[in-house]
């Protein structure tokens, strides 16, 4: 049998959207972290849009959760790197390597990833 071809759904329908708290759970200027699927993801509410991104910091692994957020930037607690939560780049090392971000999508007041 030949392999249907679906375009851009094809990658799509590989990843399910996965729950993982209510928007409310996330003050503006706060961050939350889940579990989705086997990451450990945090989630930053950046006045009313959230960003998710790896809670491991590409350093020396500290989680990033522990760390503090401010605007767009949260910074690890264990060394100071800093990191952008809109793109995952570093903005300060240590740390030389970007951490892996993940749309989030605000469905009602679930946030999905």
């Amino acid at each position: 049998m030949g392999r249907v071809h679906l375009g851009g759904f094809e990658e799509e329908l590989k990843r399910m959207a996965t729950t993982v708290a209510k928007a409310a759970d996330i003050a503006p200027g706060q961050m939350g972290t889940f579990r989705a699927d086997s990451n450990q993801i945090d989630i930053a509410n950046v006045e009313g849009q959230f960003f998710g991104f790896d809670d491991v910091c590409t350093h020396i692994g500290c989680s990033l959760y522990d760390g503090s957020l401010a605007g767009t930037v949260v910074t690890c607690p264990c060394h100071g790197s800093q990191f952008d939560v809109t793109t995952g780049a570093v903005v300060s090392g240590p740390a030389r390597q970007s951490i892996k971000t993940y749309p989030v999508e605000k469905v009602g007041d679930e946030l999905q990833v």
